[in-house]
């Protein structure tokens, strides 16, 4: 049975569930992307950059998981997936909508970042940071507050017809860990385990907003610690540029798949109309209120 999905802008046909992501109602029969089970290569016949775990050769990208599953990335069209001894298609599907669709988003060369994303008055705002930064919490806090829900983990930037940057609905639920499900109150939106055995789960938005939304800024977490000091800055282009890259979706990866000048382009593009900004505050939960207080009282959001 093949199910139905749009994420980041892309009509996706599946024939694993991807929990999380919205399905697709038309009836039409093409789709950008297909995910389909069948047997992948343990090694790539021919190999132009390697990692640990991965592969990458012309337009094919193999990327293993230990003891769960190797996937087949290609073209940026489709996601082959083999499970190994024990695996279910619950536990791949996080992977599949996570690495594996990050990486196909990079060989179709979108300008994809590793943050959590919001809207309020037509405008979108992207919070990024290091993994366990508290991006989705942040932006869990924020839709509680009103404002919109637009992405999470994967946020992909595109370009509208004036060449403006928008941030692409990405069409998948929140994924919070227990503790700021319970500390936000989220209980009765909460959804499925992300993983068997994992204390994440999914968890409904109260809003969602699925048009391409015009980006107003993007906030970088940081933890306030010495010499950093608690507060919102306003990076120069040139820190902002090099912020945007180490913010990538993966960024080691994408240096090394050939899209460095496409990446220039795109950011010359963004920061034409949009700025990036240092979120400098204390890490816990506790100090949510403060935070999201910093944002709604910032009103350089406009850019330049």
């Amino acid at each position: 049975m093949m199910h139905k999905y749009l994420i980041s802008g892309l009509r996706v046909s599946s024939e694993i569930i991807l929990p999380g992501a919205i399905p697709e109602d038309s009836q039409g029969e093409y789709f950008d992307v297909s995910v389909r089970r069948a047997e992948v290569p343990v090694e790539l016949d021919s190999v132009s950059v390697r990692g640990a775990t991965w592969e990458i050769g012309h337009d094919r990208c193999l990327l293993r998981v230990p003891r769960l599953a190797r996937f087949l990335i290609m073209a940026g069209r489709d996601i082959t997936v083999q499970l190994e001894s024990g695996a279910t298609d619950h536990d791949v599907a996080g992977f599949v909508l996570g690495s594996a669709f990050g990486i196909l988003l990079h060989q179709r060369h979108a300008l994809v970042l590793h943050g959590a994303a919001v809207a309020r008055d037509g405008r979108a705002l992207v919070i990024c940071g290091e993994s366990g930064a508290g991006k989705s919490t942040l932006a869990a806090a924020l839709c509680s507050e009103g404002y919109a829900f637009l992405a999470d983990d994967i946020c992909v930037i595109g370009l509208d017809s004036e060449k403006r940057p928008v941030v692409l609905p990405d069409g998948r639920q929140l994924k919070l860990w227990r503790a700021s499900i319970d500390h936000l109150d989220l209980a009765t939106r909460r959804g499925d385990a992300v993983r068997n055995s994992f204390e994440k789960y999914y968890i409904e938005p109260a809003a969602i907003r699925a048009a391409p939304t015009p980006l107003a800024a993007i906030f970088v977490l940081r933890e306030a610690r010495p010499p950093l000091q608690e507060g919102i800055e306003k990076a120069a282009l040139p820190d902002a540029m090099r912020m945007l890259e180490q913010e990538a979706y993966q960024p080691a990866l994408r240096a090394r798949m050939g899209v460095k000048s496409t990446q220039l382009a795109q950011s010359a593009a963004l920061f034409a109309h949009a700025a990036a900004f240092r979120l400098i505050r204390p890490r816990g939960l506790d100090h949510l209120p403060k935070t999201m207080a910093m944002i709604r009282d910032h009103g350089d959001l406009g850019g330049r």
